[in-house]
């Protein structure tokens, strides 16, 4: 069960419990295993000194042992080499390996550059060692001069190179000539 899943099922319980006289039946969901919670959380990281990746949630539930944290209302800034902002995802939930890196956005995903291109999914992965953001569930993608929808795809934080696994239809106009 996702934590947010377990909370509901808790207020369930209680409110079920109310009812019948006595004290209310605790509970014990998955964020309670949390080693600390954050609210309102900012995370930057930087590559030589440089920031790269910016990440922004709502609710962090950070576990020690396996390095990970679960977010809650989740954006993600990367920036280029150069220190532009590349592009924005936005989830409702996610996961965050602090050892890799390595990032997951579910949930609504909403990626987007200052320039137009928009690609939206229900899971979004971020590989750090490769700088690849893919995902295995269907998309669609569009710019101001393509669009394009498939099962899978894998890209650069800019969008600049979209590849679909599975294209089921697209449309990409030719640049004008110069």
């Amino acid at each position: 069960m996702r934590p947010n899943s377990l909370v509901v099922l808790g207020v369930l319980v209680g409110v079920s419990a109310c009812g019948r006289g006595g004290p209310p039946a605790a509970t014990v969901s998955a964020p309670d295993t949390a080693d600390q919670i954050g609210f309102g959380v900012t995370h930057n990281v930087t590559i030589d000194g440089l920031l790269r990746i910016k990440l922004f949630s709502d609710t962090v539930y950070f576990y020690q042992t396996s390095q990970s944290a679960d977010l809650i209302g989740v954006k993600v800034e990367f920036y280029s080499s150069e220190g532009r902002l590349s592009s924005t995802v936005r989830s409702l939930e996610g996961t965050y390996q602090w050892r890799t890196g390595d990032m997951e956005a579910r949930g609504d995903v909403v990626a987007e550059t200052p320039d137009g291109r928009r690609l939206t999914t229900s899971i979004l992965r971020y590989d750090r060692v490769s700088a690849q953001i893919s995902g295995t569930e269907p998309f669609v993608f569009d710019s101001p001069d393509s669009h394009l929808e498939g099962d899978g795809f894998t890209a650069d934080p800019d969008f600049a190179v979209v590849t679909a696994l599975g294209p089921r239809s697209g449309r990409i106009s030719e640049a004008p000539e110069r």
